[in-house]
């Protein structure tokens, strides 16, 4: 597993749950060790071990946290950079939906060891969508469900997603948009600000 999804999870826990929770949490999977670094690759052995006993220490299922590690992800100032690759997928939330098929490319062009599993975008009427997770991360879909109900609120779009099972090893998440203009979206500009 890439470092950089390992550091996430941490950064996540760290910062919406504190650091004394986040040691107990690797002291709890025997990870032997209580920090990622980014750009080492783990063994997923380790993620996995890590992610049961994050749900363990919350007292939540995994599904639910994930999805919480997903709207960090595009919520957080921390992780300014994340939205912005996101947010040059479109000018609205659909044009968004539209680029995902194209989002573990645009990850690599990133950080070039990254592998994202595919994802692929079925429109079947106005405003209702599927997106299928292919297989490559346990736990993605949910983690993209808290991406795509963060990405929403950042278009100021609204839109329903739920989990509706699998194709094969796939998982399937059901998108439906009910307004696209429902409140003021934050606000982007595609020049990064400097600091």
């Amino acid at each position: 597993m890439h470092g950089l999804i390992n550091r996430a999870i941490q950064s996540f826990v760290c910062n919406t749950y504190g650091q004394s929770r986040w040691i107990r949490m690797t002291e709890a999977a025997n990870l032997g060790l209580i920090e990622f670094e980014a750009m080492l690759m783990y063994d997923d052995s380790m993620t996995l071990q890590v992610l049961e006993a994050m749900a363990v220490e919350l007292g939540r299922p995994l599904p639910e946290v994930l999805e919480d590690l997903g709207t960090y992800l595009v919520s957080n100032p921390n992780t300014e950079a994340l939205r912005r690759l996101l947010r040059f997928g479109g000018v609205n939330y659909v044009e968004f939906l539209h680029s995902l098929d194209d989002l573990p490319d645009r990850a690599r062009l990133a950080v070039s060891d990254l592998s994202l599993p595919s994802l692929e975008l079925d429109e079947h009427a106005q405003n209702e969508f599927t997106l299928t997770c292919h297989p490559g991360l346990p736990g993605f879909e949910s983690v993209m469900i808290g991406v795509l109900r963060a990405m929403a609120d950042d278009y100021g779009a609204l839109a329903m997603l739920e989990h509706s099972g699998s194709r094969g090893e796939s998982k399937v998440i059901s998108i439906t948009l009910i307004e696209t203009s429902f409140a003021e979206g934050r606000s982007f500009d595609l020049g990064a600000t400097a600091r």
